[in-house]
């Protein structure tokens, strides 16, 4: 009951943080994006590693197409103020504005994920057991319970996973739980109980939904 008060709390306090947005010129309350002026901005500074429609085909660089938007700009911020540290991410989040962040991260929200795909048949059950029901003799949550059971994230709360690199996944979260990356203190948490091998069947069983 605590492990779950806590994961709601965050939630809550997860999705206030995040501003309210829209590529609806009509929709209320929100801030316009100009998806024309993402797309420019996206090809000018983000093809190279990410793909021209965001399904990169690099192992180590993420798939960002139909990611939900409030996790783009929050990554994007964080590398900008040094939250989450890489070099070269930060490089290219300083020369983006606010806006620049938003009209990117809705554009690519829009752009169709590709499939991804399970490679370690003897890992992947083990990632499946992890993924829906967590490892209760260690307080191991499941992975659905914030990322929900097809991997498609809750928008404004939890990124998307399904069909992500598993070299990616894998190599994040190694980082949250070697303390190289901090911008997640639940992520950290979680990953912190998981083994290389859990956490290359997790990965990996991540790679394979859709």
């Amino acid at each position: 009951m605590k492990l779950l008060a806590s994961l709601l709390t965050a939630a809550v306090l997860t999705a206030a943080a995040f501003p309210a947005f829209s590529a609806d010129p009509a929709a209320p309350n929100t801030t316009k994006v100009d998806l024309a002026k993402g797309q420019a901005s996206y090809t000018a500074v983000c093809v190279a590693c990410h793909a021209a429609d965001g399904n990169s085909t690099i192992p180590l660089q993420p798939k960002l197409a139909g990611q939900h938007p409030e996790y783009l700009i929050k990554q994007l911020q964080e590398f900008k103020d040094g939250t989450r540290k890489d070099p070269v991410m930060a490089g290219f989040a300083t020369a983006l504005s606010s806006e620049d962040m938003k009209n990117i991260s809705v554009w690519l929200q829009q752009q169709k994920p590709k499939d991804g795909f399970a490679k370690e048949r003897d890992l992947v059950l083990l990632g499946e057991r992890i993924f829906r029901g967590g490892i209760q003799d260690r307080n191991i949550a499941a992975c659905a319970g914030c990322h929900s059971p097809n991997g498609a994230g809750i928008p404004a709360q939890y990124p998307r996973l399904a069909g992500q690199h598993a070299d990616y996944t894998a190599a994040q979260l190694v980082a949250f739980r070697d303390g190289k990356r901090g911008n997640s203190l639940q992520m950290t948490q979680v990953a912190a109980k998981l083994n290389d091998r859990e956490i290359k069947a997790v990965a990996d069983y991540i790679a394979g939904l859709r």
